[in-house]
């Protein structure tokens, strides 16, 4: 067995000796016919020093920034006429919106708190003549007041006369209910006042923004082409400048639209609060013009 094994390996050494010359040769062949054709290899290049800014002195990062001030004032001034207004207006737009979101906090704050107060007092246990002139001693402007007093004094109004007879007082619960109806209509109407231009803040700010920064880049564009050069330092400015305003727009959008449906949601609430007091008063007066007409 091994007698075998070593004659095997004695045969492939025989075959494997005549391939390697045959592969060398070949080799030796390719090289020298490559070789003529060769390109020769350049030396390496001498660095180019270079040149001097003129005065002799070099640049420094302290002048790059300045030339390439991003600063939104800076952003404002380098602006075009029509970007410029455009800002302005957004700018306008944003702190008018927050002294109306500001006053409307509030406000509502406000009219929560006294509603609270109202309506202790109300279910006091005291009577309504009681509650009637301690609101007008202490003249309270708060819508639920309001409501009551107005009813309160239509009530008021329809016995100065007298008694009321049976028959009259069905209108005389229609006038109270009307009444109440429309003191809470007048008061919602008040609570939503200046609602609208924090909508309109919140839908429109946004593409304000948009036409500032579509005519900037146009602008932009334009230098661009005048200078023929497309170099980061005369790119940048004017892109800056464009997508400034829409960054303005923003900020002033995104703040009225939030403010405008928190404030919408409360006022709606108050309005449900003011409706459900209406018809329990209601009830109330009914309650005693049915036991006068006994």
């Amino acid at each position: 067995m091994e007698f075998s094994a070593l004659a095997l390996v004695h045969d492939l050494e025989a075959f494997a000796k005549p391939l390697m010359a045959f592969v060398d040769s070949l080799t030796s062949f390719t090289d020298a016919v490559q070789a003529p054709n060769a390109a020769p290899v350049d030396p390496m290049p001498e660095t180019i020093p270079l040149a001097a800014p003129e005065g002799g002195r070099e640049a420094s990062p302290g002048a790059v920034g300045a030339a390439l001030d991003m600063s939104p004032w800076a952003l404002f001034m380098k602006a075009d006429i029509v970007v410029k207004g455009v800002m302005g207006i957004l700018l306008l737009a944003s702190v008018w919106s927050w002294a109306i979101i500001i006053g409307k906090w509030m406000r509502l704050g406000s009219v929560r708190a006294q509603a609270e107060r109202f309506e202790q007092l109300f279910w006091s246990g005291r009577s309504l003549d009681d509650v009637y002139q301690s609101l007008q001693s202490r003249s309270e402007h708060h819508p639920m007041a309001h409501v009551f007093v107005a009813a309160m004094r239509e009530w008021k109004r329809s016995f100065e006369t007298g008694p009321v007879s049976t028959g009259l007082l069905p209108s005389v619960k229609d006038r109270i209910n009307k009444v109440m109806n429309v003191t809470i209509s007048r008061e919602i109407t008040r609570l939503e006042s200046s609602l609208g231009f924090l909508a309109t803040v919140g839908v429109n700010a946004t593409f304000i923004g948009l036409f500032g920064t579509v005519w900037g880049i146009m602008n932009s564009f334009r230098h661009i082409a005048a200078s023929q050069d497309t170099s980061l330092a005369v790119v940048a400015p004017g892109i800056a400048e464009a997508l400034f305003a829409t960054a303005m727009g923003l900020v002033a959008a995104i703040p009225a639209s939030m403010a405008y449906n928190h404030f919408s949601t409360s006022v709606g609430r108050m309005a449900a609060r003011l409706e459900g007091f209406s018809d329990e008063f209601a009830a109330i007066l009914s309650r005693q013009l049915d036991e006068k007409a006994r």
